[in-house]
C-alpha cells in the first residue's frame, strides 16, 4: 500500500510536459499544474492562442504565471523524503528503442508514430491524437525509427505515391516532375495489389506447409510400420529358426541314436564271436597237450593202443568268416550328414540371395516434388546405349549403339536366343532402377519408344512392345501419339514432337512420357509396382526411319 501512495504522489506531482518532478510550479486558470519553463516554453511554441497542453481549453488574454508556494512546498518535502516522480526506468528509451519526439530532457519510449507528422509519441504526449478529432484522422503505426525515409529527398514531400515504372515510392511532386509520364498509383492502391499478392503468397506457402506436414506424418507412419513389420518379422523368423534348429538337434540325436544302438549290436556280434573261439582256443590246447603226452610214451604198443582213441580234429567254422574292417566303421553315415550339411548351406545361401534384394527393395525414398522445367530432369539424365544381341536382324545399329535405322534386308547373324524374331524391336544394354532420365530423337513415319522387363518374349505377337503386361510403349508419329500397355490403346491429344522425354523412379513405381520442344509436356505417367529392372526400348516399322538415344548435358 505504500508504494501505491508513492506512486499516486510522483503522478500528483508531476509536469505532464516533461513528466518529472515539478520545478517552480505554477497553477494556470484551468486548474492544472506545469513547471514554469515547461508552460512558458509551450506557450511560446503556439505564438497565438495559449492553451492548457491537457484539456486544451484556451486563455486570452495569456494568463499571469505566480509560482504556486504550496505546491513548492509540496514537491520540496517529496523531494528530502527520496521519492522520484520519474517513470521506472524501463519506460524510458534505450538505444534500440524508438524515443519519444517531444519529451524533453530524458526521453520516454514511444509508444506509436504517426505517418502523417512523421513523430513517434509516448503514452502521454501521443493522447492528443487520441482525443482531438483533426489528430484523430492521423494514421498511426508502430514505433518507427525509419520516418524520416518517407520523405522525398527532392522536395521534402511525404511519399504517397508509388512508381511501378522505376518500382519506388515518390512524393505527389515527383509525380507530375520526374515521373511525369510513368505509371504512378497512390502507395496505398499500390499496397492494397501487393497485399493481395503476398496473401496468395502466404496461402501458397501455408498450403505447402500443410502438404509437407501431411508427407512428414505418412513418412512416420511408414517408419512405424517398417519397425513393426521389421520386429515381428525378425520374431517370427527366429521362431522359424528355433524350429529348424530343433528338427536339426532332433535329428542329431536320431542319429547319434541309430549309431549306438548300431554299435552296441556290432560289438555284441564280435564279443560272442571271439568267446566262441577262446573256447576252441581253450579246447585246441587241451588237445594238443594230450597230443604231447601222447608223443612222450616209450611204449610202443601203448602208443599205438592209445592213438585210436584221439577223435580227429575239426575245421574251424569262423577263420573264413572273420574281416577285420577298417579302422572308421561309420563313414557312410559321416558321408551322409556332410552331405546334408552342404545341401543345406547351398539352401540357406540361396535363401540368403532371394531375401537380400527383398529387403533392399524396402528403401524409402522422400517424395518427389512435381517437375517443373526440363532443368529439374537433367539431374537425373542417364546415357542409354543398345544391345546389338537383342536387335532384330533387319534393325542396323550406329557404332556407338545409341541410334537404330530399320533396313530393307536382314543382316547375317548366328542364331542368339536373345534377339527379338517377330518384331523389329531392340532393348538397352543397361538394366534400369532409381531416379533416371533419357530422350530419343525420332525421324521418319512411326516410333515406339518404350520400357520393358528383360524377359519379355522375343517371339510371337505378344512380344511386341506394350502388347503385353511385361512392357509400356509411347507410339510416336508426326501429329499424333498413343499409349499401349498389355495390349490395351490410350490417344493422346497433345501437338507433335521429334523429341521425346522419358523418366522413371523405379522405387516410386512411377514411368511419365514427356513431348520435348520449347517446354516439357506430359503425354502419359503410369502408377505401378515394377517388380524387376527395367530396359528401355525402341521398336520401328518403315524402312529409313530412325530413333536416337540423345547425349544430355
Amino acid at each position: 500500500m505504500a508504494q501505491q501512495g508513492n506512486q499516486l504522489d510522483k503522478e500528483r506531482f508531476s509536469c505532464s510536459i516533461c513528466l518529472d518532478l515539478l520545478q517552480d510550479p505554477v497553477t494556470i486558470p484551468c486548474g492544472h499544474s506545469y513547471c514554469m519553463k515547461c508552460i512558458q516554453g509551450f506557450w511560446n511554441e503556439e505564438k497565438k492562442i495559449h492553451s492548457c497542453p491537457q484539456c486544451r481549453k484556451t486563455f486570452i488574454p495569456t494568463p499571469v504565471l505566480m509560482k504556486n508556494t504550496m505546491l513548492a512546498d509540496l514537491v520540496d518535502q517529496l523531494k528530502k523524503t527520496g521519492l522520484q516522480a520519474a517513470p521506472a526506468d524501463h519506460c524510458y528509451a534505450g538505444p534500440e528503442d524508438v524515443s519519444c519526439d517531444f519529451c524533453s530532457g530524458r526521453k520516454l519510449k514511444a509508444i506509436k508514430s504517426c505517418l502523417f507528422c512523421l513523430a513517434s509519441y509516448c503514452e502521454k504526449h501521443l493522447q492528443p491524437h487520441l482525443d482531438e478529432a483533426p489528430l484523430m484522422k492521423h494514421k498511426l503505426v508502430e514505433p518507427s525509427k525509419n520516418l524520416q525515409e518517407n520523405i522525398c529527398s527532392i522536395h521534402d514531400e511525404v511519399m504517397k505515391m508509388f512508381c511501378r515504372t522505376d518500382q519506388k515510392c515518390i512524393c505527389y511532386l515527383c509525380s507530375v516532375d520526374e515521373h511525369k509520364d510513368h505509371d504512378t498509383v497512390s502507395a496505398a492502391a499500390e499496397r492494397t495489389e501487393r497485399q493481395r499478392d503476398l496473401e496468395e503468397s502466404q496461402q501458397q506457402i501455408q498450403q505447402r506447409i500443410q502438404d509437407r506436414e501431411k508427407e512428414v506424418k505418412l513418412l512416420q507412419q511408414e517408419v512405424e510400420a517398417i519397425n513393426h513389420s521389421a520386429d515381428q518379422t525378425v520374431e517370427d523368423s527366429e521362431k522359424i529358426f528355433t524350429q529348424m534348429i530343433n528338427l536339426i538337434q532332433k535329428r542329431s540325436c536320431d542319429v547319434t541314436q541309430q549309431i549306438r544302438s548300431q554299435q552296441l549290436t556290432e560289438v555284441s556280434r564280435v564279443k560272442d564271436l571271439q568267446e566262441e573261439l577262446e573256447q576252441e582256443i581253450t579246447e585246441l590246447k587241451r588237445r594238443d597237450a594230450e597230443l604231447k603226452q601222447l608223443s612222450l610214451t616209450e611204449d610202443h604198443s601203448q602208443f599205438l593202443l592209445n592213438y585210436p582213441s584221439l577223435p580227429p580234429l575239426s575245421e574251424s567254422t569262423h577263420s573264413s568268416s572273420i574281416n577285420v574292417r577298417p579302422l572308421r566303421y561309420f563313414e557312410e553315415v559321416t558321408a551322409a550328414v556332410s552331405e546334408l550339411r552342404d545341401k543345406l548351406q547351398d539352401i540357406l545361401r540361396e535363401e540368403r540371395t532371394n531375401i537380400s534384394p527383398t529387403v533392399t527393395r524396402l528403401k524409402i525414398l522422400p517424395p518427389e516434388p512435381k517437375p517443373k522445367s526440363r532443368a529439374y530432369f537433367l539431374k537425373y539424365s542417364y546415357q542409354i546405349t543398345l544391345d546389338p544381341n537383342t536387335a532384330h536382324r533387319r534393325l542396323l545399329l550406329s557404332e556407338e549403339n545409341r541410334k537404330v535405322t530399320i533396313m530393307e534386308q536382314p543382316q547375317s547373324d548366328l542364331c542368339n536366343t536373345k534377339r527379338f524374331i517377330r518384331w523389329f524391336q531392340v532393348l538397352s544394354r543397361e538394366s534400369l532402377t532409381g531416379r533416371c532420365y533419357w530422350e530419343v530423337e525420332r525421324r521418319g513415319t512411326f516410333v515406339y519408344v518404350a520400357m520393358a522387363y528383360e524377359n519379355i518374349s522375343r517371339s510371337g505377337d505378344e512380344g511386341g512392345f506394350g502388347l503385353n503386361d511385361k512392357s509400356w510403349a509411347l507410339s510416336c508419329s508426326p501429329n499424333s501419339f498413343s499409349f499401349l500397355h498389355n495390349n490395351t490403346q490410350t490417344s493422346i491429344s497433345a501437338p507433335g514432337s521429334s523429341r521425346v522425354g522419358v523418366y522413371l523412379d523405379h522405387s516410386a513405381g512411377v514411368l511419365s512420357f514427356y513431348s520435348v520442344s520449347e517446354r516439357m509436356t506430359l503425354l502419359q505417367r503410369v502408377q505401378t509396382t515394377f517388380t524387376q529392372p527395367l530396359h528401355a526400348g525402341l521398336w520401328m516399322f518403315n524402312v529409313g526411319d530412325t530413333a536416337e538415344f540423345c547425349k544430355l548435358k
